[in-house]
């Protein structure tokens, strides 16, 4: 194969980052054409192809991006060249990103994230958002991974790997004063307002199982898809909160929040999901031994 033509990766590098071959032409004062060579030179000396082009936009492929983080390494180690002659310090950077659902627990991402973020030569990227925009951004290799609470739809098109990471028992949690004299789950349910998640959660729609075989029709203080919110309202003293403990540890530790009851057969599940590739984040295989508790 040679030696690698770092000439031809400094090319690169800067088209990958700028995403457009006029401008990053213009901003290295070279032929657009002249940039066009030194990367198909590059793609043939790897043997694959780094960019595909969708109307004017030149979107990194598989190999793209994995050729970007190594870019990413091998200059950001130039650069830590220059600091330890100057007596700076610094070191290598790995990269990992990380995409979750807005609605998830903080406490279940930051468990999951904890062993990355003691890891000084690691830097997490963490993006919040809906499904459907994370699973566009892990499609097209600008996340590693998205943490979820649901299984998305896999089909030919899009096979998506969802490992199943953890089961959190779900519970009515609430105020002290709320639960003190409750006798058991049905007078929980049936005296207290109650703060749901909303009708598209898995968790609801257990909830609604249950509550139909105990006989109980709950008052519905707020329904609400954000459990930061919900961990809000349950402090507030809005009413009995149904969710995983995780959410609420803090607030259990210190005793603003006690659990009520434990919601017989809710679980909530939570998963992190990717994709085929034949390059993956050497940093996943890590992360997905993540115990959660």
């Amino acid at each position: 194969m040679g030696q690698l033509n770092y000439n031809h990766l400094r090319y690169f590098w800067a088209v990958a980052h700028e995403g457009n071959l006029t401008r990053t032409a213009e901003k290295l004062n070279v032929s657009q054409s002249a940039l066009s060579i030194q990367i198909r030179k590059l793609e043939a000396q790897v043997g694959h192809a780094l960019f595909e082009r969708r109307g004017k936009q030149l979107i990194l492929t598989e190999a793209g991006r994995v050729a970007l983080d190594h870019a990413d390494t091998i200059f950001a180690a130039g650069d830590e060249l220059l600091g330890t002659l100057k007596q700076q310090s610094g070191m290598i950077r790995r990269v990992i990103r990380v995409g979750a659902l807005a609605t998830l627990s903080r406490n279940f991402q930051l468990g999951f994230l904890r062993p990355m973020l003691s890891l000084p030569d690691v830097e997490v990227v963490l993006r919040s958002g809906r499904l459907a925009d994370l699973l566009r951004e892990l499609e097209a290799l600008r996340l590693d991974v998205v943490l979820v609470n649901q299984v998305p739809h896999r089909d030919a098109a899009t096979p998506w790997i969802s490992h199943k990471l953890a089961d959190q028992q779900v519970s009515l949690v609430g105020a002290p004063r709320r639960v003190a004299n409750a006798a058991g789950i049905v007078d929980l349910l049936s005296d207290n307002p109650i703060i749901l998640p909303s009708l598209e959660s898995s968790v609801r729609t257990g909830f609604d199982a249950l509550a139909a075989r105990l006989g109980v029709r709950p008052r519905i203080a707020a329904e609400v898809d954000d459990m930061a919110m919900l961990r809000l309202m349950a402090r507030e003293d809005v009413g009995l909160a149904v969710v995983p403990p995780i959410v609420v540890n803090d607030e259990l530790a210190n005793g603003m929040l006690v659990e009520a009851s434990k919601l017989p057969g809710l679980q909530e599940t939570f998963y992190a999901v990717t994709q085929m590739r034949r390059f993956p984040n050497p940093l996943l295989k890590q992360l997905l031994k993540t115990e959660v508790i």
